[in-house]
């Protein structure tokens, strides 16, 4: 039978690479491919006992650990839904993702979780507890469940159409909008992501996203299984730049992927503490955010790799397009690349398609787009039309089929008739060697109706102010998009992602703006 299920293409790596490592936690454990389809097998088998059943769905908070990679798959191997939730969500949150997923069991570490399990006593929902104490045991869940038979998981055959993945939009416009993953979603997305970047069970990455996210889950964890590969775990299960490249040099790394906040952490760090030796790498992968040309080209300089930007979303689980590797053609500084795996349009409001060069939104289709999201007919109306999933985002291919983004339809900044894109004034703020983290977004004005602003982070020991941001930008920008005020800070706000929230930086500068000092946003 072909392969059509990420379950199955799990199944058939470790029978082909039994003996291959696939998951480490830095300095403390290591799991061979095998070992890990068996650890899977056994905790779907308890799952099993504890009462799930096919297509209910089990919601997961943990931070970046071995017991989340081998509970996510196990849940998705009993033909249950995996709902990934950000370990820091409040009670509020923890209610709302609970509630609106319709979870029938949380799970979470050893440790626990004092919100969600607040939030999932409210709900009637059971809690289990899951630790792996050492690699050479099994996953215990607490409570343990009674009358566990191990052949109970080996008469489930998963299906492509069962939704294994639950997933939230960001939110950062409106409500989170729920966004139902099949097994053959995931599937296609892996082999999508395999095919573009030639990943096989020679490469090894380390994990810097987290595996709530979309980004981190497919492109970081599930493509490297999917392909024979490896994958290591920071000890601190989560992103810290200080252990970075010592587990990168440690574990062989040939490549990573991460958010361009990320990238420029690890560019401060090696600018202020360079390593002795840094592994060659393949590539190094940018999504889930603009990155500016500047850094791009400050980030090939320091560790002598390619630097592909990629484009993606969680309706598409995950990748759309994606720069591709030297070998098979160039990559643009300032465009996502090429679609990958599924058809890309540009189509105008009226759903005609655009030539090159035209703008438009962008709209795809194929294997791995979402048939839609969970109870919301509103959405579903307004993002399928044409026959295509409409994006949100406003694009162009140039003549060479290369997709360049434009900005969100709803950041675009329309100043007395002049459409200005946020993420050009981010590029060119970016490109200045003073400044460290910027972004542009839209105020109210009277006279324009909209006025564009920007908030910058100077680099540490530079004396960057107002007057020379004004002064490059007007140097490097039409006069209409030159910001009108610049806020100088030392933070900004960004999502669990590292993605920054245009709207939020907008509503807390608005609401600064009649005092002399800018403070620090909140923790």
């Amino acid at each position: 039978m072909a392969v059509s299920t990420l379950t199955a293409l799990l199944s058939h790596v470790a029978g082909e690479f039994p003996s291959r490592r696939a998951i480490s936690v830095s300095g403390m454990l290591d799991l061979t491919h095998a070992r890990l389809n068996q650890l899977v097998d056994r905790a779907a088998a308890q799952l099993v006992a504890a009462g799930v059943k096919s297509g209910d769905v089990v919601a997961l908070t943990f931070p970046n650990t071995v017991e989340f990679v081998i509970m996510f798959l196990a849940v998705i191997r009993a033909r249950a839904t995996a709902a990934p939730l950000n370990a820091a969500y409040t009670f509020d949150e923890f209610e709302f993702y609970l509630s609106d997923s319709e979870s029938k069991l949380l799970l979470t570490s050893k440790e626990g979780n004092e919100p969600a399990q607040a939030a999932a006593a409210k709900l009637n929902i059971t809690h289990l507890s899951a630790e792996l104490p050492a690699g050479d045991s099994e996953i215990v869940l607490s409570p343990t469940p009674s009358e566990i038979d191990p052949d109970s998981v080996s008469k489930l055959i998963n299906d492509p159409s069962d939704v294994a993945l639950f997933l939230h939009t960001s939110g950062t416009t409106s409500r989170p909008k729920g966004v139902p993953l099949t097994q053959h979603n995931l599937y296609s997305s892996v082999q999508n992501i395999k095919s573009v970047y030639k990943l096989t069970e020679s490469d090894s990455t380390v994990i810097v996203l987290p595996l709530f996210h979309v980004h981190g889950l497919l492109a970081g964890l599930l493509s490297s299984l999917g392909a024979g590969a490896a994958v290591t775990l920071p000890a601190a299960g989560r992103f810290s730049a200080s252990t970075f490249w010592s587990d990168m040099n440690k574990y062989n790394a040939t490549w990573y992927t991460a958010v361009p906040t990320i990238h420029q952490i690890v560019l401060d760090r090696h600018l202020s503490k360079p390593e002795p030796v840094y592994p060659k790498l393949l590539f190094i992968r940018s999504c889930s955010a603009s990155l500016a040309p500047a850094i791009m080209a400050r980030l090939e300089e320091a560790f002598g790799a390619p630097v592909l930007e990629a484009y993606a979303m969680t309706e598409a689980t995950h990748l759309m397009a994606s720069n591709p590797l030297p070998e098979d053609g160039p990559h643009k500084a300032g465009s996502v690349g090429k679609p990958v795996g599924q058809e890309m349009a540009i189509l105008d409001e009226n759903g005609v398609v655009q030539g090159p060069n035209g703008n438009g939104e962008v709209c795809i289709r194929g294997p791995n787009v979402t048939k839609g999201y969970k109870n919301n007919p509103e959405a579903n109306k307004s993002a399928f039309l044409f026959g295509w999933f409409h994006t949100g985002d406003l694009g162009y291919f140039d003549s060479d089929g290369y997709l360049h983004l434009v900005g969100r339809i709803k950041e675009l900044i329309n100043r007395g008739g002049e459409k200005i894109s946020p993420i050009e004034v981010d590029a060119v703020l970016l490109s200045h060697p003073d400044i460290a983290q910027a972004v542009a977004f839209g105020v109210p004005d009277d006279k324009y109706g909209e006025e564009i602003n920007c908030a910058v982070i100077p680099r540490d020991g530079t004396k960057v102010d107002e007057e020379e941001v004004t002064r490059f930008c007007k140097k490097n920008l039409a006069a209409f998009k030159v910001p009108k005020r610049v806020f100088l800070t030392d933070s900004l706000p960004k999502t669990a992602s590292g993605k920054i929230q245009r709207r939020i930086v907008s509503e807390h500068f608005l609401a600064q703006i009649s005092t002399a000092k800018v403070p620090k946003f909140g923790a």
